[in-house]
């Protein structure tokens, strides 16, 4: 008899199997004997495929106020545990990561090199959230001042679109240093 495949079920699956409901995102797997496992979602991590991981990771922290993810403990440095591990000094520069000041406070950051440059619109986007409670005029002035902040640091200003009094409340449209569409909001 042949093994049935894998397959992801949904929580609403879940539901109709009887199954313990749960506020977070539940995904269970069908395993070829047909038992279930569950997996929780507990994090996200958004990764970056890029030309310079040290550098956009350090272009991000500095937008985010995050800080680059510190060597393993015993290292005085990414280089230091690198060349103990035997990595060619060649691929020292082939992933960063980025964290928030506080756990749980925000997203880890990845950055990966990959060979292929960046040709198309991003199909996801990060909007920074950089004049929240603010609206009109003072709104813009403060986006329009934080995008010439990360201008300085190597981003590119795309274009702005103001309030419009219905449903738009204003925002920047930016790339980062390699291309990447974010918005400030």
């Amino acid at each position: 008899m042949a093994a049935r495949p894998l397959r992801l079920l949904s929580h609403r699956d879940l539901s109709r199997r009887r199954r313990r409901r749960s506020t977070r995102a539940r995904f269970v797997l069908s395993v070829a004997d047909g038992t279930f496992a569950a997996m929780n979602i507990r994090e996200v991590q958004v990764t970056f495929d890029c030309a310079d991981p040290a550098a956009l990771a350090g272009f991000w922290c500095e937008v985010l106020g995050y800080q680059v993810q510190p060597p393993p403990s015993g290292f005085d440095s990414w280089d230091a545990a690198l060349d103990a591990w035997g990595v060619p000094s060649e691929e020292h520069n082939s992933r960063s990561a980025a964290l928030p000041p506080d756990r749980g406070s925000g997203p880890r950051l990845f950055f990966q090199r990959v060979p292929e440059g960046k040709d198309v619109k991003n199909r996801l986007h990060l909007d920074v959230r950089a004049a929240p409670g603010t609206d009109g005029d003072e709104r813009m002035t403060a986006l329009d001042a934080e995008a010439a902040r990360l201008v300085g640091l190597g981003a590119t200003r795309v274009r702005r679109v103001d309030p419009d009094g219905r449903m738009e409340t204003g925002f920047v449209v930016m790339q980062d240093p390699e291309g990447n569409e974010f918005c400030l909001d």
